[in-house]
């Protein structure tokens, strides 16, 4: 801008230079930056203990992704090692998983030049040079096991194309691109070979505990048992705790993986059976096998869990988790699911998971809850919906007749729901006003489910209420899906992980079954079809019998949203505390919590859309 003078006041005094001077100047700058960026990208590959999160990418371990969180900054920082480097790839983020309409950062080549860029793909699949390049390239090495990508990317960019990162499930997804290709819109996203995984990015800020002195350590491990050449399988294995085990706290566990089954191994659980019963069977099999015991299903209470991406599970300083003693059965049950897409053959695997644990009892006995709805039929999503909302209470009158005065506090959770469930959350609500989320999950996959430590620890009071909303997707669905325990059924829960232990054990609901029986009355009367609402029928199959119109779902969702319900305050041994629990009153929310506004700054102006080029010398197949 020209300056300008008022009256009377002194010229500017400002150093001139000779245009030779200022092209000097300018060069020596251009020089240095060039300088520092050949650093950047070709300096030693950032240390392993900057990342303290790795997860494999695809099935044979040829992608690993390392990362680590500022909270701070706002961003997440990526380094993704690739171990045989052909003519590219693509990284990202997309809702479920999809390719389309998916946030995404490419590297690809022509097989002389490389080039790095933020890309966007639309409901077509066709990729697009972002006008807004979010994901910030820090750096690139080649080193023996492979090419090291290092990349920033923010929380939230105010970038419409851009995927938010929240907490919850991050649908990662990648493609390998096998053939050299001119421009980033000559990529053909359903010719490549791609796949997805599913993280925890956000994870949480916490300090770990310290651990006692007296620690022992058990492996819960399968017994070198041959992988099945099949892309799913669930595989149980029974071990038991020995003789005369007293009571003990376990203060922290973390997964035991066989070396090279990494990108196999994709959760795990440790069940402890029911003490009811004085032995259990031993099992080693699949446990979908006709040959699994019945009396296996009843091994339901969860010890541990991890999955994919996890890491080591800490109980907070002032609980443990006990197991062993009087009352407590010897009889654990591990589950591993092993996912095996590329169906390779004679892989042996004794991975498991491996319990801290300490014989100096901690000050509380850490418990978990069930919250959310009751395994019930009378809970139903209609078919062909594409987000079903279904509400789960446990009301201010539980509370107050089961938990202590000082309260409990939450330190984990673990949501579940089956095929149909899309989202998942729990909001503490006291005195009718909602005063914070204690879990939630907008991007929640059946497909991965962990128990999730907290960003912070979340105390419950006598007369609080805890409040469990699920969302599913069954457009893919000809007919009603029930609430019940079949993988085609539904449930809505989150299991909550709290100390000190109290007899609550399960806090769920259900609409009242009379309601639900004046519903099927109601549309009978306004449906020309038959809908039996008969004694014999069952409620499955009057649900199967509705004609699924816009009356009849908008009268489901009316009746879920205001009649009375079946209250379930249940103590461990299953049976509810002293009250009356039918037909209770829906608890009454006067103030919401506000929803969460991206914290971002805006571009003042549109970014160039242009790649950056990368030096990697030739690339060849």
């Amino acid at each position: 801008l020209p300056s300008m003078q008022t009256s009377g006041s002194k010229p500017c005094s400002c150093p001139s230079f000779k245009l030779r001077e200022v092209a000097s100047m300018y060069f020596t700058m251009i020089a240095v930056f060039l300088v520092i960026l050949v650093v950047a990208l070709q300096g030693s590959a950032p240390r392993g203990s900057d990342f303290p999160y790795k997860v494999p990418l695809d099935p044979q371990g040829l992608l690993e992704l390392s990362w680590n969180v500022s909270y701070p900054k706002q961003a997440v920082h990526f380094q993704l090692l690739i171990r045989d480097l052909q003519f590219g790839l693509l990284f990202g983020m997309s809702d479920r998983g999809e390719f389309k309409n998916a946030d995404l950062a490419v590297l690809w080549s022509d097989g002389h030049n490389s080039y790095f860029g933020d890309a966007w793909s639309d409901a077509q699949g066709q990729l697009h040079m972002d006008s807004q390049q979010d994901y910030q390239l820090l750096g690139a090495r080649r080193a023996p096991e492979g090419l090291y990508l290092l990349f920033r990317r923010a929380f939230s960019t105010c970038d419409p194309k851009d995927y938010l990162i929240e907490d919850g499930t991050v649908h990662l997804i990648y493609g390998i691109l096998e053939k050299p290709v001119h421009s980033l819109q000559a990529i053909n996203i359903s010719a490549i070979h791609r796949g997805l995984q599913r993280v925890q990015l956000l994870k949480p800020n916490i300090t770990i505990p310290e651990l006692p002195s007296d620690m022992k350590t058990m492996e819960i491990t399968a017994p070198d048992i041959v992988i099945p050449s099949q892309e799913t399988t669930y595989w149980c294995y029974m071990a038991e705790l020995p003789h005369g085990f007293p009571k003990h706290h376990i203060v922290m566990y973390e997964p035991v993986i066989t070396a090279g089954n990494e990108a196999l191994v994709h959760h795990m659980e440790v069940f402890q059976c029911a003490a009811e019963f004085d032995s259990f069977p031993h099992y080693n099999g699949p446990c979908d096998s006709k040959m699994k015991p019945e009396r296996l299903n009843y091994c339901r209470h969860v010890l541990a869990a991890w999955a994919m991406g996890a890491q080591a599970f800490y109980y907070p300083e002032e609980a443990g988790l006990a197991f062993g003693g009087p009352g407590s059965s010897r009889y654990l049950r591990l589950e591993v699911h092993y996912h095996n897409p590329l169906m390779f053959k004679g892989r042996r695997d004794s991975s498991g998971i491996r319990l801290y644990y300490t014989a100096t009892l901690r000050r509380h006995d850490a418990g978990i809850m069930e919250l959310g709805l009751v395994y019930t039929p009378v809970m139903a999503i209609p078919p062909g919906e594409g987000a079903f909302v279904l509400t789960g209470y446990c009301t201010d009158k539980c509370t107050q007749l089961a938990l202590p005065t000082a309260g409990i506090h939450i330190f984990a959770s673990q949501l579940h729901t089956h095929l149909a469930g899309r989202k998942v959350v729990t909001v503490l609500s006291r005195d009718g006003q909602e005063q914070q989320v204690v879990n939630s999950d907008g991007h929640y996959s059946p497909h991965f489910q962990e128990i999730r430590m907290l960003k912070e620890v979340v105390s419950v009071f006598p007369g609080d209420e805890l409040i469990t909303t699920c969302t599913y997707n069954t457009e893919d669905r000809s007919r009603a899906t029930v609430g019940g325990f079949g993988i085609l059924e539904e449930m809505c829960v989150n299991y909550v992980h709290y100390y000190p232990q109290t007899q609550l054990e399960l806090c769920k609901s259900a609409v009242d079954p009379g309601y639900l029986h004046r519903y099927f009355n109601l549309v009978n009367r306004f449906n020309d079809e038959e809908v039996c609402t008969c004694p014999q029928v069952s409620v499955t199959q009057q649900f199967y019998s509705v004609p699924w119109n816009t009356f009849n779902r908008d009268v489901l969702k009316s009746l879920y949203s205001f009649a009375p319900i079946s209250m379930h305050c249940n103590k461990s041994s299953a049976v509810r505390f002293p009250g009356e629990w039918e037909k209770q009153p829906l608890p009454t929310i006067t103030k919401r919590l506000r929803k969460p506004v991206p914290h971002c700054q805006p571009a003042l102006e549109p970014q160039p859309a242009a790649p950056f080029p990368l030096d990697l010398g030739e690339l060849r197949r």
